[in-house]
């Protein structure tokens, strides 16, 4: 009997996988829009164009889906900047083995391509979702904000700041470290959370090859800028 049903499965486990992904997906957009209270569950499964009872058979409910869309969300991120993050772990893993500092030329590409990486990521439409979703968890935090936090923003943040702390002979577990390199993030972030300001001022209607090889000079010009001042000695 076993046997015989095992071929059957299969179609159903990777519709399953389907319907969950749909859903996913579609929650990010949904909560972002509505928030955890706005959104209803008709709303999430006609979104993701699935059946209602979808929702408590993958998730266990609303609050279940919530959780995952944010551990999904933290995941897409991810992807777009995993190959990076993985070449800039093992270098620092390869010059820690030897007993080296990373020289200040190095850190700053690294850096600038995080950085031309992140902003081309931010004025992309698919990322027009993603900022709703985290905009609400940055204004009231929840266990969601805590889940993206942890597997992303605070991994590149300490990243960021383990370069600048090198750009600026600085040690990067300092105060004036921390803040100098949140106020790096924030100049990047801009290109998402005022999206619409960005492109107001840019007078840009939509962001094409030739405006996406300006963002990537500008961030290039963000990274150079880095100690080229004379930094306030706290």
């Amino acid at each position: 009997m076993m046997k015989d049903s095992a071929p059957s499965s299969q179609p159903r486990v990777d519709r399953g996988d389907a319907t969950r992904e749909k859903l996913l997906n579609a929650s990010i957009d949904v909560f972002g829009r509505y928030g955890f209270d706005g959104a209803t569950t008709r709303m999430l499964a006609d979104k993701a164009r699935v059946n209602l009872q979808a929702i408590p058979y993958y998730f266990g409910g609303k609050e279940g889906l919530y959780i995952a869309a944010a551990e999904h969300l933290a995941s897409i991120i991810g992807g777009h900047v995993a190959d990076l993050r993985s070449a800039i772990l093992t270098r620092f893993a390869e010059l820690d083995a030897d007993g080296k500092e990373m020289a200040p030329a190095e850190a700053r590409a690294f850096l600038t391509q995080m950085v031309q990486r992140m902003i081309v990521l931010f004025v992309s439409e698919q990322s027009e979702s993603w900022a709703r979703f985290i905009i609400r968890e940055q204004m009231e935090p929840t266990e969601a904000f805590t889940r993206i936090y942890g597997s992303i923003m605070r991994p590149m943040i300490e990243m960021a700041r383990r370069l600048i702390g090198i750009i600026l002979d600085d040690d990067p577990a300092s105060e004036r470290i921390r803040l100098r390199t949140l106020s790096f993030v924030g100049s990047v972030l801009v290109f998402r959370m005022a999206h619409a300001a960005v492109y107001a001022q840019l007078e840009w209607e939509t962001a094409g090859p030739d405006e996406l090889e300006i963002l990537r000079h500008h961030a290039a010009d963000l990274v150079a800028a880095l100690g080229a001042e004379k930094d306030y000695k706290a």
